[in-house]
C-alpha cells in the first residue's frame, strides 16, 4: 500500500486573489498528515481560526505526487 503524505501550510497572502505569500519566513507549517482526511481537516481548523483575515490561506500539498508523479489521485479517490 502506497503511504499518501499531505502538508498542510499557510500564511499572509499579498493579494487574496493570488497565492503569492507576503513573507515566505512566516509561513505557518501546521504539519504533516498520513492522509488526506486528517490533512483536511487540519486545514479546516486553521482556515476557520484566521477566518476573520482576508489575506490568510491555507493548503494542502500531496506530498506523495512529489514522491510518485507517475501515480494519479484525487480527493475523492483518497477519502474511499
Amino acid at each position: 500500500m502506497t503511504q499518501r503524505l499531505h502538508l498542510v501550510f499557510g500564511g499572509e497572502l499579498v493579494d487574496p486573489s493570488q497565492n503569492t505569500f507576503k513573507n515566505v519566513d512566516d509561513i505557518h507549517i501546521v504539519g504533516i498528515f498520513p492522509n488526506y482526511e486528517a490533512a483536511f481537516n487540519a486545514w479546516k481548523s486553521e482556515a476557520q481560526r484566521t477566518v476573520d483575515n482576508a489575506h490568510m490561506r491555507y493548503f494542502i500539498a500531496h506530498l506523495h505526487r512529489l514522491r510518485d508523479e507517475e501515480t494519479a489521485a484525487s480527493a475523492t479517490e483518497e477519502l474511499g
